[in-house]
């Protein structure tokens, strides 16, 4: 279900409280670092993904979703990659039980979007998470 209204973005962010960055940097200039760091400042847990780091904001860096462990729960799957590679982090989003697929501002993918509401997920597209909640809360 694709969700873009305020009331939606604000309910997954409360309801939020895992979330895996795919894509994550360790670059502070770039938005996949300084975003994933600003959440884990207002209290989310930040899991990194990224195959080529092992460790991120304090937290062990994955090379994929599918290798986070099952202990951890992913409440909500952000992605900091191009669109060509939407529709597979949505499948492995939808393999790991993520509730929420999330594209950050600039990114949107038709098949991803689908691949993910079609398992239930709730879609988030072209919108920064760092903004919306700085906007909500």
């Amino acid at each position: 279900m694709l969700v873009n209204d305020p009331e939606g973005i604000k309910k997954i962010l409360e309801e939020t409280k895992t979330i895996a960055v795919v894509g994550f940097s360790d670059d502070p200039g770039k938005a996949g670092y300084f975003v994933p760091e600003h959440l884990q400042g207002v209290g989310y847990r930040i899991i990194p993904v990224n195959p080529n780091l092992t460790e991120g904001l304090g937290e062990k860096c994955y090379p994929s979703l599918l290798d986070i462990p099952k202990d951890i729960q992913v409440d909500m799957v952000d992605c900091f990659r191009r669109a060509e590679f939407i529709p597979e982090i949505a499948r492995q989003a939808v393999a790991i039980g993520a509730k929420v697929l999330w594209m950050q501002k600039g990114i949107t993918s038709e098949e991803g979007a689908k691949i993910a509401s079609d398992a239930g997920l709730k879609v988030v597209q072209s919108l920064c998470a760092m903004k919306e909640h700085n906007l909500l809360f």
